[in-house]
């Protein structure tokens, strides 16, 4: 491998790290209504498994409520089973057209344990990073072995990694505490 193959899967890689923490951290509840909060929700329609934004849109009308309005009006059922299901706790109210949900505010207990769930998931990613910056070390220290590359290369290319890696990093420590910052706003 090159320098420029490592250094391109290793970005690769770790922005696809960062892309689903944000991902992750969109589906967590705030005080506030948010169409993510149910984007993550799989439904179990036409005999399989589908991503509920592909079935419906979803907007929030008003800070405390979301509106799900099925493309197919026969689906509707099968969603607002998907949402009790869940472990969202959601209540939806369907009128045969649309599907509302009225969100609660959250209590100061359940504003910890997501504070809590949005550290955890900030400290999986920034696991995740460190073991794609292990793995691109160890390709520069393979591809030195197989004279591929010199000592001067490697040397290099392990700095550019710790570069890409600190950048992300941030971007995992900036996202999570805007998270928490949202979550614990009354």
């Amino acid at each position: 491998m090159t320098e420029d193959d490592i250094l391109l899967d290793v970005e690769e890689r770790m922005e696809k790290a960062v892309a689903k923490l944000k991902s992750d951290l969109a589906g967590i509840r705030t005080g506030r209504a948010n169409p993510g909060l149910v984007d993550s929700l799989r439904v179990e329609v036409y005999g399989s498994q589908m991503p509920i934004k592909q079935l419906a849109s979803i907007a929030a009308p008003e800070p405390t409520q979301i509106v799900i309005k099925p493309f197919d009006a026969g689906t509707l059922k099968d969603i607002e089973k998907a949402i009790i299901a869940s472990e969202l706790g959601f209540n939806p109210q369907s009128d045969g057209k649309l599907i509302r949900i009225n969100v609660p505010p959250l209590s100061r207990e359940m504003r910890k344990k997501l504070v809590k769930r949005i550290r955890e998931l900030s400290e999986d990613t920034r696991v995740a990073l460190r073991n794609i910056r292990r793995d691109g070390n160890r390709d520069a220290d393979q591809a030195e072995k197989a004279k591929e590359m010199s000592e001067d290369e490697v040397k290099h290319t392990k700095s550019q990694i710790d570069d890409l890696i600190k950048g992300c990093e941030k971007q995992v420590v900036d996202a999570a505490a805007a998270r928490e910052k949202d979550v614990m706003e009354e």
